[in-house]
């Protein structure tokens, strides 16, 4: 039931995440280029319509991010991987790729909004 009404309020949810949601932060143009940089080695995997992937979104728009968004329920490759190297199907989860070549599965929306505000806010 859950996930007929998040299908039918999606297009709502869409407009409000775009519409709703306003950065920020400002940056120059060379330190955004770096914060540009820094985000290519970051993945969301997140459901479209589930309300932490949202807050997260919103977060990363505040936050002038661009990071890419993998659909878990939508691309059966996202949701494979989230749970063959993540180590479990649970979203919000920000895969990071660390500068040393590690990687690191970050699971639950404050966990993720608090790495993201530590490393990119103001």
């Amino acid at each position: 039931m859950r996930a007929l009404i998040q299908t039918l309020l999606a297009p709502l949810v869409w407009v409000a995440d775009k519409l709703g949601t306003r950065r920020e932060v400002t940056r120059d143009a060379d330190q955004q280029a770096q914060v540009d940089k820094a985000c290519e080695e970051l993945a969301l995997y997140q459901f479209w319509s589930e309300p932490e992937c949202i807050r997260v979104r919103r977060e990363i728009t505040r936050l002038g991010l661009s990071i890419e968004t993998r659909d878990a329920r939508l691309e059966p490759q996202h949701s494979k991987a989230l749970k063959a190297q993540g180590g479990k199907l649970e979203v919000p989860c920000l895969h990071i790729h660390e500068a040393a070549g590690e990687e690191r599965w970050l699971y639950g929306t404050q966990r993720i909004i608090n790495y993201l505000r530590g490393r990119f806010g103001e």
